[in-house]
C-alpha cells in the first residue's frame, strides 16, 4: 500500500484541522504513513504533498532530514545499537558485532525473513546505561550479549508484542481531542479564547 487508507486519510484530515496553517502536519502525517506500511514511501510522500498543498520535494526534503523516517522497506523490528562514545568505551561495537553475527547480517541490512532491520547509531541518549540499544524506538539498556539473545528470541516468538510494536507504531494509543479545546484564530493570527467574537 503506498497512498493512506480510507481510515488513515481521515485521521489525516482530523490532524491537518488541529493547525492554523496546514503544512505544520507534515511530520504528523509522516508517522501516519510509516505506521501504515512500515516505512515511507515515495507515493505515500505525493499523496502528503496533495493534501498539505506541497511539492513531493518539500515532502521528501523533511523526511530525509529525520532519521526516524525510513525511505526504504524494513524489518518488522528495527535494531539500532548506539556505538557513541559511552556506548563504545563500555562495548557498543562489540555488542553490534555481537548482534551482526547473532542475526546473520551486517548493520544496515534487513534479515531474509525480514524480521530484523539492524542499524550503527549515534547516540540515543541512554548514556548512562551503556551498551543499550533500541527496538523500534524502545529502549533496552546495559546489554550484555546473552541479554541481547534472549532479546532477539523473545522477539521472534512474539513475547515482547506488548512491550515493542512493529515498526512504524508510534504510539498505542491515539490522541483524542476535545474540538472545544481549540480555539479560532483572528486576522492577526492570534489566538481567539471560546466564546470571544471572532
Amino acid at each position: 500500500m503506498s497512498r493512506f487508507s480510507p481510515a488513515n486519510l481521515e485521521l489525516g484530515r482530523s490532524i491537518i484541522a488541529r493547525y492554523p496553517r496546514s503544512r505544520s502536519a507534515l511530520i504528523p502525517l509522516l508517522h501516519v504513513a510509516q505506521e501504515q506500511d512500515g516505512w515511507v514511501s515515495p507515493e505515500a510522500m505525493e499523496h502528503i504533498a496533495e493534501l498539505l498543498d506541497l511539492t513531493p520535494a518539500e515532502v521528501l526534503g523533511t523526511c530525509s532530514f529525520y532519521g526516524m523516517f525510513k525511505r526504504h522497506p524494513v524489518g518488522r523490528y528495527v535494531v539500532g545499537v548506539c556505538t557513541n562514545i559511552s556506548c563504545l568505551l563500555l562495548g557498543g561495537e562489540e555488542l553490534l558485532e555481537h548482534c551482526e553475527a547473532t542475526l546473520g547480517i551486517k548493520a544496515g541490512a534487513t534479515t531474509a525473513d525480514g524480521m530484523f532491520t539492524l542499524e550503527d547509531v549515534e547516540c540515543i541518549a541512554a548514556c548512562t546505561d551503556a551498551p543499550c540499544l533500541q527496538v523500534n524506538y524502545r529502549y533496552f539498556l546495559n546489554l550484555t550479549h546473552d541479554q541481547a539473545d534472549a532479546l532477539f528470541d523473545d522477539l521472534r516468538a512474539g513475547r515482547r508484542s506488548e512491550e515493542v510494536p512493529a515498526h512504524g507504531t508510534l504510539t498505542r494509543v491515539r490522541q483524542r481531542i476535545d474540538p472545544d479545546r481549540w480555539w479560532g484564530h483572528g486576522a492577526e493570527g492570534l489566538p481567539i479564547p471560546p466564546g470571544q467574537a471572532r
